[in-house]
């Protein structure tokens, strides 16, 4: 009884046997654990993926055989509703597989408060689109999709915060921006401590990508060999360690494995080994090895190949949408503008450089892949090895919004970020990858992860025009309402907003609009003329963008 009969192919046996099983199993752990019926008239939903399959293609060097099979396998993996069998959702507590609210006070054996990694919040879904839904899969959430969590279990609603959901297209340039980030950041930490090795104390600036990260200093307290102590007390809008963490509106998460991991076990109540270790079922259902770590590798490289947000004016250009007014092109010309004097720009950056537009999983860096897995297996002999990673080039490998001719040549990479000439790549996020003080009216009632309860990740705005409600809870549900509630270290720019005319206003409120979400799945856009779309989603989503 303590575990789910996986395989559907066990011999049945009575029914009246099973009822009783069942009902014991009810009333000792809160939900039925002993799936001998249900898995002979059904079957688990999810195909798992082999971690050992994608390493071979990868040593025996068909990197690109290795990029389709984990793209298409995390694509099946994101969409899919899971039942029982695959071990989705968890014994929350008197009886519930799923909850919107955060049961701190179910503390029985296997239930909420009990269960290994600790949750803040669900299981609360059936799928990762179920939230990720807006205009297409893998977009933002509504309101009626937040999240409650109580990351301190302490059962008392006045310290839960919300969470709205965010898109996760461009995700695997989002990574490599923070990558390349933490590198020059470590570099200037280092040129501070050869200097404070010749000279006995050193401070220096800290920059990345023209972004300001504050100042370190560093004191010698030994010379042979030099080594030195860090002043990190002027450090800004990163942790001390230095490394950029673009992930969840606290930016406390560096990777997209990471991620993944966190809002499967947290959203959905599917487990991965890596989380939770080999055979454990850490939340009380029944079911181990929910996830494999083929799984999270291939869930990993779908969203590190999603296609880049675009623009309206983009979109036009290619015929993709109805042709704009001259009114609306020149508003949102003129909005640019205002966004740039208001200071908008200066936290939300418009466009940054990737030096190596090349994504890895696992990640060349140290600092952004894992040396032991959290449950404590080395990654390396589960076949995540970085002498062998899945490579996803982000200026041509998406495999969505891709525009061809009439004799099928792609003519235009809609979804992959744009080259720079020189090897590199454009990336047009509209942030700065840095935690900002956003002021008393955002602030939260708890600490989350020790970084200021006001304290957020600048949010990019790529996509913003396709993304309401707005900010880390939705509270606003205009672009509006969201300025307005700027406020710390933003205050400035939003008292420069409210000083602009109506006009002006209007503007820049349509600038942000022209960011925009667009997706198709696979080849479907013949140009020239005739400009046909043949997918209903694009036709669609045409429709909605206008």
């Amino acid at each position: 009884m303590a575990r789910y009969l996986r395989d559907h192919r066990t011999a049945i046996v009575s029914t009246a046997f099973v009822a009783a099983i069942a009902f014991a199993a009810i009333r000792v752990s809160g939900i039925v654990r002993d799936m001998t019926v249900v898995a002979t008239l059904h079957t688990a939903k999810a195909e798992h993926t082999d971690q050992a399959a994608l390493l071979a293609l990868v040593k025996a060097g068909d990197n690109d055989a290795a990029v389709e099979a984990a793209f298409e396998a995390g694509d099946g993996f994101f969409e899919m509703e899971f039942n029982a069998l695959d071990g989705v959702g968890a014994n929350v507590g008197d009886g519930s597989r799923f909850t919107r609210v955060p049961r701190a006070d179910l503390t029985g054996p296997g239930q909420w408060a009990s269960h290994t990694p600790p949750r803040a919040t669900g299981p609360n879904a059936i799928s990762c689109n179920a939230c990720h839904v807006q205009l297409f899969d893998d977009g933002s959430g509504s309101a009626v999709g937040n999240v409650h969590r109580d990351p301190l279990h302490s059962g008392n609603i006045k310290q839960f915060i919300q969470r709205n959901t965010p898109h996760t297209l461009a995700l695997g340039a989002t990574q490599r921006l923070a990558e390349e980030m933490t590198v020059e950041l470590l570099q200037d930490r280092d040129s501070v401590t050869r200097q404070a090795c010749g000279f006995g104390s050193a401070t220096g600036a800290l920059n990345a990508k023209g972004i300001s990260f504050g100042s370190i200093r560093a004191v010698r307290v030994s010379s042979f060999p030099c080594k030195v102590s860090y002043d990190t007390s002027r450090v800004a809008g990163v942790s001390a360690d230095l490394i950029v963490r673009p992930f969840q509106w606290k930016g406390s998460v560096a990777t997209i494995r990471e991620f993944n991991r966190d809002a499967a076990n947290n959203e959905i109540g599917m487990q991965a080994v890596e989380f939770t270790g080999d055979n454990v079922d850490g939340d009380g259902d029944g079911v181990v090895n929910e996830m494999t770590v083929g799984d999270v590798t291939a869930l990993t490289i779908y969203l590190a190949s999603q296609p880049r947000p675009t623009t309206k004016l983009e979109l036009e250009k290619l015929g993709l949408i109805d042709p704009l007014t001259s009114t609306e092109r020149s508003a949102i010309a003129a909005g640019a503008k205002v966004f740039a004097a208001a200071g908008c720009a200066s936290c939300h950056v418009p466009r940054m450089t990737l030096n190596d537009p090349m994504f890895s999983e696992p990640s060349q860096l140290p600092q952004y892949r894992d040396k032991v897995f959290p449950a404590g297996q080395d990654p390396v002999s589960r076949g995540v090895d970085p002498r062998f990673p899945i490579r996803v080039d982000l200026t041509k490998d998406q495999p969505d919004n891709r525009v061809l001719d009439a004799s099928g040549n792609v003519v235009y990479a809609l979804g992959s970020l744009p080259s720079n000439g020189q090897g590199g790549a454009i990336v047009e996020l509209f942030g700065d990858m840095r935690r900002h003080d956003m002021g008393a009216r955002l602030a939260e009632s708890i600490d989350e992860v020790g970084t200021g309860a006001s304290v957020f990740l600048t949010r990019n705005l790529w996509g913003v025009g396709s993304t309401a409600p707005y900010l880390h809870d939705g509270r606003a549900t205009t672009l509006a309402e969201a300025i307005i509630e700027h406020g710390g270290e933003a205050a400035g720019s939003r008292n420069a907003f409210l000083a602009q005319s109506h006009d002006d206003q209007a503007a820049l409120i349509a600038f942000l609009d022209d960011l925009v979400l667009f997706k198709m799945s696979g080849n479907q856009v013949v140009i020239p003329p005739p400009t046909t779309v043949t997918m209903n989603s694009a036709l669609t989503l045409k429709r909605r963008l206008r």
